[in-house]
């Protein structure tokens, strides 16, 4: 699997978390679920905040590797800056 289909792999199961966590929230907030269907409520509610949570992990993934990427790229214009910088040996 290349790194582009990596990343966007990462950002689909980011995505479905986060809307499993809206649709919980919602669940709770907006239809009032918990009052309406009791204890099984409560648990599809709790099943969708947790599945959101869980699927929501590889966000830290991803921002992980964009921060190492870009570490990466600085370090190599630094050297590259600092090499044109020099003068050359006679």
């Amino acid at each position: 699997m290349t790194e582009t289909q990596t990343l966007r792999l990462l950002k689909v199961i980011m995505l479905c978390g986060i809307s499993l966590l809206v649709l919980g929230h919602y669940l709770w907030s907006g239809l009032k679920l918990h009052e309406t269907m009791g204890v099984q409520g409560i648990i599809l509610i709790g099943l969708c905040c947790a599945l959101g949570l869980i699927l929501s992990l590889p966000t830290k993934i991803y921002l992980t590797l964009l921060l190492m990427k870009r570490e990466a790229e600085k370090k190599a214009a630094a050297a590259a800056a600092q090499a044109a910088a020099e003068p050359p040996d006679a």
